[in-house]
């Protein structure tokens, strides 16, 4: 082999070996498996599933104490991430209820996301599911407004509308509004119920949560 075809031969490698595991957030997947494998989840749980909202709340068990909660939140994750992973961290539980918290990751990746795109990739995901887990309630978290992501509001507000219009359309669903309950007076974020990040919530918030989420829960 000419030294010109061994130095393509060794890019070409090279490039296997970067894009081979490429796959984001496949750590925390994995994590979460090793994790099933040491302490097996609990049957017939009610699962969270989603972004950093949900992978934050560390004590969401004892939000809800009369309820098995398995909480797969992985942040920073996007609705086409869930997706991707839905046969790894939704189906396989077989729940009895799954609570979804994403997509106000994809209106903050690029201004080229609009409502209508979380929308039809929510359903995209809600179908997915659907087809595995025929008779489970699919809940939807609204997408919250964040005093870091004020601009994305209309955004927000206009794909939470868009996908509780298409929940009321579909059997055993619930649409949870804790957009509206966030907001002050003057209709902007309460600064007060978020860290410093201006982006998560503090106990404050997800108490705010709790009050909106637990009506929905399936006993």
């Amino acid at each position: 082999m000419s030294l010109f075809k061994k130095i393509i031969f060794s890019f070409l490698c090279a490039g296997l070996v970067l894009t081979g595991d490429a796959q984001p957030f496949k750590e925390d997947i994995q994590n979460f498996k090793k994790q099933d494998s040491i302490n097996p989840p609990p049957q017939n749980a009610i699962l969270f599933v989603g972004s950093s909202s949900f992978t934050k709340w560390k004590d969401v068990q004892d939000y809800f104490p009369g309820y098995k909660i398995i909480n797969r939140g992985f942040g920073g994750s996007s609705l086409p991430d869930v997706i991707r992973y839905v046969n790894d961290i939704i189906i396989p539980y077989h729940p009895k209820q799954v609570v979804i918290y994403c997509g106000d990751n994809d209106l903050a990746a690029s201004d080229t996301v609009t409502a209508e795109t979380v929308v039809s990739r929510f359903k995209n995901l809600f179908f997915l599911i659907r087809k595995k887990l025929p008779n489970e309630n699919i809940a939807f978290v609204s997408i919250k407004p964040s005093p870091s992501r004020t601009r994305l509001m209309p955004k927000g507000e206009a794909a939470n509308k868009a996908i509780k219009s298409f929940l009321v359309s579909q059997k055993n669903t619930s649409f949870i509004d804790v957009y509206h309950l966030m907001l002050e007076e003057n209709g902007k974020p309460m600064p007060s119920i978020f860290l410093q990040d201006s982006l998560h919530m503090n106990a404050k918030g997800y108490a705010i949560w709790k009050k909106a989420i637990e009506p929905h829960l399936k006993k």
